[in-house]
């Protein structure tokens, strides 16, 4: 057999893949403490320890023998992607989810292993710290491994630019999830249907492992298909329930899990939130030369993991409840979770034009902030500001100092009611901005990015084309808070009341629901930054805490009472309905 480390890499195609960090051994005096967490078995060869799709698989470490790892393709066969060997161990980034298995584990020879379960895993990443980092680091890398594999993955049939094609390929790239994308041919556009004489579309489509297609699947489709979905415990009481991946619910997350408190994540389509569709980040502190916003909320979600903490990926949280002191909160599908705290993290989406092939371009020449990062993409090239409040003024007169031109659209007949006199003052006096009044855009266009926009002005009619590439739109935020009307206090705009008279108590992320607490752009007044938000949401647990502390004799009393209370009153519900 060739080298051991040649065995290794030989499979693994991306450039960028670190094969002596995704297959770092274990050293003798790791394993001998890893031996109290699992036992030893002896297995014959070509038997299979774990197969594709397979969740919560065991860790094993090789102490004997030789274990090879297969990777599906497309083509219905296996790929031999690694070896493990002596002090080698199986397992990648699903190793820390409850997510399905991307890859197969079987032995070559008799090979005697160290099979660490599940549950124990999780408590050797809490006590065995340098070894829970290594595992890890080997876990990162793995999937990076995976993901660079041109064969591996599903397959994604469509055309490049449409809307749901586009919303596939991000669920696929910000779970980290391996996909191949195909352009469709003029035959895979429509299938007849037999009851009517139009053609049904049936793109995009999606390819699986074991060769079935899935035609315009939604994305809780695709998780659940996929197994990325991961769903709540129905009969445990968390102690913490975060909902939204965003960078506050992520840093609540790890902040709660790291000081042992039992943490669910609640996330509809995947971490990050808004800051995770950001190309670059350069104002967040400790990377001076920037990062992108998926970077950073890969790193915390792991970071998180690390720490046992469980994401229920792909189910929007539709309805909450408190009964005999227990947070229910309905998922859609009817999915329940039990906790006793809940820290609202869902954020805000930025409110968008109503103009055909808007989200292709969202982050691929649409903005929603004008900062020194966006200021580099558009230096000396003509730039529009879509907006007519104190934001949108602030962009146009901040880029003017940068850009070739400054178009600024508006709505409304002036500026007057919307914005500060200051900026008005500037806007109107600088040559690089134009002001155009009752005007929205109505056309954009461009292949991979966007390079033309149209706008029309509403008193003329007339049409105005220009070669742009940059359009930053400040028409403000909406707060993804529809799923707590009538359950906490909210403000005229929808976002979440908090402290003061608002709360249940005076500290300034308690809402008025006891136990239920607010952080991020989903709370009335926040700071719209990626740092006070995780700011708020590292520091928003030392209120749960004492909120749990203060409690803690109801809890304990009778744990099985609250979940008997909240099953009797969901079935009364359901009785009434």
């Amino acid at each position: 057999m060739a080298d051991n480390e040649e065995n290794k890499t030989t499979a693994w195609n991306n450039p960028e893949f670190r094969p002596d960090l995704a297959f770092a051994k274990l050293t003798e005096d790791m394993v001998e403490r890893l031996r109290s967490y699992g036992r030893e078995e002896t297995f014959p060869a070509n038997v299979p320890l774990f197969t594709h799709g397979e969740r919560q698989v065991d860790m094993f470490v090789v102490l004997e023998g030789q274990i090879d790892i297969c990777l599906p393709t497309a083509d219905g066969e296996s790929k031999v992607i690694a070896h493990h060997q002596k002090f080698d161990f199986s397992g990648e980034l699903n190793l820390l989810t409850s997510q399905g298995s991307l890859v197969e584990a079987r032995t070559v020879r008799e090979s005697r292993l160290l099979r660490i379960p599940r549950n124990e895993l999780q408590r050797l990443m809490r006590a065995e710290g340098d070894v829970a980092n290594l595992i890890t680091s080997a876990t990162i890398w793995r999937r990076i491994g995976i993901l660079g594999e041109t064969t591996s993955g599903v397959v994604l049939l469509g055309h490049e630019g449409d809307a749901e094609t586009t919303q596939i390929q991000r669920f696929f790239i910000r779970n980290n999830y391996p996909y191949r994308i195909v352009e469709a041919s003029a035959d895979d556009v429509a299938l007849p249907n037999d009851d009517l004489s139009d053609h049904e579309p049936m793109l995009p489509a999606v390819t699986l492992s074991d060769g079935r297609i899935l035609h315009r699947p939604t994305i809780t489709q695709l998780a659940d298909e996929l197994g990325i979905t991961e769903l709540p415990d129905p009969e445990m009481i968390y102690d913490v329930t975060v909902v939204g991946a965003g960078p506050s619910g992520l840093a609540a997350a790890v902040y709660a899990a790291s000081e042992g408190l039992c943490t669910i994540v609640v996330e509809g389509t995947a971490p990050g939130g808004q800051a995770g569709t950001s190309s670059k980040i350069e104002n967040y502190l400790g990377f001076p030369t920037g990062i992108s916003g998926q970077r950073l909320a890969s790193r915390a979600q792991l970071q998180a993991l690390k720490f046992g903490v469980r994401f229920a990926i792909s189910r929007e949280t539709v309805t909450a409840e408190q009964i005999d002191g227990i947070h229910k909160l309905t998922l859609a599908g009817g999915i329940p979770v039990c906790s006793r705290s809940v820290v609202v993290a869902s954020g805000a989406q930025y409110r968008k034009l109503s103009v055909e092939n808007y989200e292709q371009f969202e982050n691929r020449g649409i903005f929603y902030a004008a900062t020194a990062m966006e200021s580099i993409l558009c230096r000396d090239t003509e730039v529009i500001v879509v907006g007519g409040g104190n934001s949108a003024g602030q962009a146009a007169v901040f880029l003017s100092g940068i850009a070739k031109h400054v178009h600024h659209i508006v709505r409304g007949k002036s500026l007057a009611s919307t914005m500060s006199q200051y900026l008005i003052s500037r806007i109107e006096s600088s040559s690089h901005i134009t002001l155009y009044t009752e005007s929205e855009i109505v056309k954009l266009e461009g292949a991979s990015s966007l390079e033309c926009v149209t706008w029309v002005d509403r008193k003329t009619g007339e049409s105005t084309v220009k070669p742009i590439g940059s359009v930053f739109v400040m028409i403000g935020a909406e707060p993804n808070s529809g799923w707590l009307f009538g359950t906490v206090r909210l403000d005229k705009k929808g976002f979440i009341l908090t402290g003061g008279a608002d709360g249940f108590e005076t500290t300034p992320y308690a809402t008025s629901v006891p136990g239920m607490f607010a952080v991020g752009d989903v709370r009335s007044n926040s700071v719209k930054r990626v740092a006070s938000a995780v700011g708020e949401g590292s520091v928003v647990i030392s209120d749960v805490h004492r909120y749990l502390a203060d409690h803690r004799n109801k809890f304990a009393a009778e744990p099985n009472s609250a979940l008997a209370a909240l099953r009797s009153a969901s079935a009364a519900a359901n009785a009434q309905s």
